[in-house]
C-alpha cells in the first residue's frame, strides 16, 4: 500500500485505531467507521499506482482515505450492514477453510453475507460491539507485529497489496496469536458491554 518508509506510522495507526475500536467501538462507532473507511479507501486508491511513485501514492492514499472515511461516517446503516455482511462471510470462510482447500461457492458467500446483514440490522448493538471488539483486536495485533518487525504484518501495514490488510496468520507457527486475539476480543466485548457502551442507545 505505502512505501516501506511509512511502515512504522502505518503500524502505529493500526495499533491505535484497533485499540479504540476494540474498547470503545460502539460508543464511537461512527469514528471507528471513519477510521476503517480511511484505511480501506487509502488501500484501494494507492493500490492503483506503482510503488515507485511515492508522492502519487501518498496523495492517492490521502484522497482515497478521506473519501472512504466520509462514505462510512455518513452511511451509518450501510456501515452496520457491511459489518454484518463481513462477519457473516468471515464466519463462513473460517469454517470452510478448515475442511476444504478450495474457495467456497459464490452462492454460499452471498447467503452468509445476507444472513450477516439481516442479523446486524436486527441486533445492531451486540453485533457492533462484537464486531468492533474482535476486529479492533485483530487490527491492533497486526499493527503490534508490524511494530515488532514481523515481515508479514509489516507488509500488511505498508505493502502495495490491498488484500494483505488483515492477514489471517501474521506470525506463522505461533498458535498463541489466535488465543491472544480471542482473549483481547472477549475483553474488548466485556469492556464495551460493561463500560463504554453501557446505557447508550
Amino acid at each position: 500500500m505505502l512505501p516501506l518508509s511509512f511502515e512504522l506510522p502505518a503500524a502505529i495507526g493500526l495499533v491505535v485505531g484497533g485499540t479504540v475500536a476494540c474498547l470503545a467501538g460502539y460508543r464511537w462507532f461512527r469514528i471507528v467507521l471513519a477510521i476503517y473507511g480511511f484505511i480501506a479507501g487509502a488501500m484501494l486508491a494507492s493500490s492503483t499506482l506503482g510503488s515507485s511513485n511515492t508522492t502519487g501514492l501518498l496523495a492517492a492514499a490521502f484522497v482515497g482515505g478521506i473519501v472512504g472515511a466520509g462514505l462510512l461516517f455518513f452511511a451509518y446503516f450501510v456501515g452496520i450492514a457491511l459489518v454484518g455482511a463481513g462477519l457473516g462471510v468471515f464466519a463462513m470462510q473460517s469454517g470452510w477453510a478448515r475442511y476444504s482447500a478450495v474457495d467456497p461457492p459464490w452462492a454460499l458467500v452471498l447467503l452468509f453475507a445476507a444472513l450477516g446483514t439481516v442479523t446486524a440490522l436486527v441486533l445492531q448493538r451486540y453485533v457492533i460491539v462484537v464486531a468492533t471488539a474482535f476486529g479492533g483486536a485483530w487490527t491492533a495485533i497486526v499493527g503490534g507485529f508490524a511494530l515488532a518487525g514481523d515481515r508479514a504484518a509489516g507488509r500488511a501495514a505498508a505493502r502495495n497489496d490491498v488484500w494483505l490488510a488483515y492477514p489471517f496468520d501474521p506470525a506463522p507457527g505461533q498458535r498463541w496469536v489466535i488465543g491472544a486475539w480471542l482473549l483481547a476480543g472477549l475483553v474488548g466485548t466485556l469492556v464495551q458491554l460493561g463500560i463504554t457502551a453501557k446505557g447508550r442507545k
